[in-house]
């Protein structure tokens, strides 16, 4: 058996959640209610019995890792290709702006995972450059099984369930964000290499 659980937790309130600004690649940092919902969710985090944790090596990703490894005991790697949607041109903009500057094309891109903003990426893009970290993950975990939380953020959690459960890409717009502090959960049977999602959008 390989990797048995995938937990996917995205990053707690930044500064530009609260601005309602879109961060991408943006080193944006977690708010005092951030960092918080880091603390509130890191107990439920350890409970799951983790033995690995990767972040993204955006701050406000690897704040809340640093959080959940202190009080699950591990520590985290950061791997840049856990990074969010790069959102080229639009980085830093509230939705409001985006459409002003570039009318109709949020609807395009929320529509469309092959859509990118103007010099960004697409989701099926930012699946294709998350989804080796699982499958090394799978190489590392061949004789015993493991369970495995990954900190990220909201856009890219959204593609990689969509890609590790085999959706068709038309439908990944019917995969909704993830609220601040939440996580998805992944797993599978033993010796099935099917995932199922066990969970999502969960937490306080």
């Amino acid at each position: 058996m390989t990797l048995q659980r995938l937990v996917l937790l995205r990053h707690g309130r930044t500064d530009f959640n609260v601005e309602g600004r879109m961060q991408g690649h943006l080193d944006s940092h977690l708010t005092p209610d951030g960092l918080a919902q880091a603390e509130a969710v890191a107990p439920d985090i350890a409970a799951l019995g983790p033995d690995r944790l990767i972040s993204s090596d955006l701050r406000r990703a690897v704040d809340t890792a640093g959080v959940v490894g202190a009080v699950a005991g591990l520590p985290v790697k950061v791997d840049p290709r856990l990074r969010e949607t790069h959102l080229g041109e639009w980085q830093g903009y509230t939705v409001a702006e985006v459409e002003q500057g570039w009318p109709g094309a949020i609807a395009d891109w929320r529509s469309d995972p092959g859509w990118a903003p103007p010099g960004g990426e697409s989701r099926i893009e930012v699946v294709h450059r998350a989804r080796p970290v699982v499958d090394e993950l799978d190489e590392e975990y061949n004789e015993h099984d493991g369970v495995v939380v990954i900190v990220a953020h909201g856009g890219l959690i959204a593609g990689l369930v969509c890609g590790l459960l085999g959706l068709p890409t038309w439908t990944w717009p019917s995969i909704g964000g993830l609220g601040n502090g939440r996580w998805a959960s992944l797993a599978r049977r033993p010796y099935h290499p099917r995932w199922r999602l066990a969970g999502y959008n969960v937490g306080h």
